[in-house]
């Protein structure tokens, strides 16, 4: 083969095999760049502005101590007047039931097991004539269930059926008082001491928070809140017998105890329920140290009527607001938005503010969950809300990928 012809085949293979290595690197260049994952999206967030509702203007009565709250709500939402420890008479009746449900549980509509009266539950009766406390007749050998026994010691206030249950669940009122004392620890109410069942004593004590609580416990026992909102009673033996709450059935008082004596006053623990929005406000509320339970009763009522206004239900989000968006390099676009609406019952000024979080993104579909808005309302727990792509962010295609490597590079 000559010279020239030698150079031509070498030119010819070299064109070859640059065109080859051209084909090879373009098929390279599309594979790397099509399957390359896209670079991730930042979420720009839109935070909630802090809600805010008016102050309760409320109507406290002009004497003693008073306390309200509301079931599912924590804590007391206000109160008036000295909150120390003070004697709360027959409202220590509350205490001496929710201890002996403790011990024997009576449950909703339940008769409960029979009891026997004996001599020494006379003796407790004239015990409690003699020291000029309220009671119920007895005669030994009467038989009432245990419910008829609670009835008897919360509607008309029977002191000696409060020492007699006593006995009958803990074998004795020492027992008892050991009993309610770590039944008092353990449900959190440090203030609160008993020192007798039925409050006669001036050392039962409580503050009007305690009472708030204990009256929610009440309220939240099926048996106990049917019990203190009967208005009357029949009992073998016994007769009629009226609940002292004169109260109950006006604004809704459905419970709980009165309590009088010369030292504590006339007082109330009561309890009513009312409508806000799509929810059922159950208020427990307490006033301690009236001169009457007339006076006492009109300044409940007034109080009541001043308290329901400063619920509200507020609309914490509308299904589909807006918190946020994505913005791709590519040039998508998608609203982060709420996945559903959510209100919540807020009290007076309680303060509610609102947190957004969201994931970076690469694609997604409309509907995805990309993170949460989280409401926070007073010192209440969290009330948190799904965030979810409006658009679907899908993939640049082969186009854009190919004329941005150095973007895919860098996702």
């Amino acid at each position: 083969m000559s010279p020239s012809r030698r150079i031509i085949l070498r030119r010819r293979r070299l064109a070859v095999a640059s065109v080859l290595l051209v084909v090879l690197g373009g098929v390279g260049y599309v594979g790397a760049t099509n399957l390359a994952p896209v670079p991730e999206s930042a979420a720009t967030i839109v935070q909630p502005a802090s809600l805010t509702q008016p102050v309760a203007a409320l109507t406290w009565p002009a004497f003693g101590s008073s306390a309200i709250g509301a079931v599912g709500l924590p804590g007391v939402l206000a109160s008036s007047g000295d909150q120390n420890t003070v004697p709360i008479a027959s409202i220590t009746k509350m205490v001496t039931a929710l201890v002996i449900l403790d011990a024997k549980p009576l449950g909703v509509g339940e008769a409960g097991p029979n009891i026997t009266f004996t001599d020494a539950d006379v003796d407790i009766y004239y015990d409690v004539i003699a020291e000029n406390g309220s009671a119920a007749p007895v005669v030994s050998g009467m038989v009432l269930t245990q419910r008829e026994v609670f009835e008897a010691m919360l509607l008309p206030s029977a002191n000696n059926y409060a020492a007699s249950l006593a006995v009958w669940a803990y074998g004795s009122v020492d027992n008892y008082l050991a009993a309610a004392t770590t039944w008092l620890a353990d449900n959190a109410l440090t203030q609160t001491s008993v020192a007798d069942t039925s409050g006669i004593s001036t050392a039962s004590v409580s503050t009007p928070a305690d009472l708030v609580e204990i009256g929610k416990l009440v309220v939240g026992h099926p048996s106990l809140a049917e019990i203190v909102a009967l208005p009357s009673a029949v009992l073998p033996v016994i007769g009629t017998i009226t609940n002292t709450n004169k109260l109950l059935g006006r604004d809704g008082v459905d419970g709980i105890k009165t309590g009088t004596t010369d030292v504590a006053g006339a007082c109330l623990l009561f309890s009513t329920d009312f409508i806000v929005g799509d929810n059922t406000v159950t208020l427990v509320g307490v006033v301690l140290g009236g001169d009457t339970h007339s006076e006492l009763n009109s300044a409940i009522s007034a109080l009541i009527e001043s308290v329901q206004p400063g619920f509200q239900d507020v609309v914490l989000t509308e299904e589909g607001a807006v918190f946020g968006s994505y913005t791709t390099k590519w040039g998508d676009v998608s609203d982060i938005v709420a996945a559903r609406a959510v209100s919540a019952l807020v009290w007076s000024d309680s303060p509610i503010s609102g947190s957004v979080t969201a994931t970076d993104l690469q694609l997604g579909r409309a509907g995805d969950d990309v993170g949460e808005v989280s409401f926070t309302i007073g010192t209440g727990s969290p009330v948190t809300v799904p965030l979810e792509l409006q658009d679907s962010v899908t993939d640049p295609g082969p186009a854009w990928r190919m004329g941005h490597p150095g973007e895919l590079a860098a996702g």
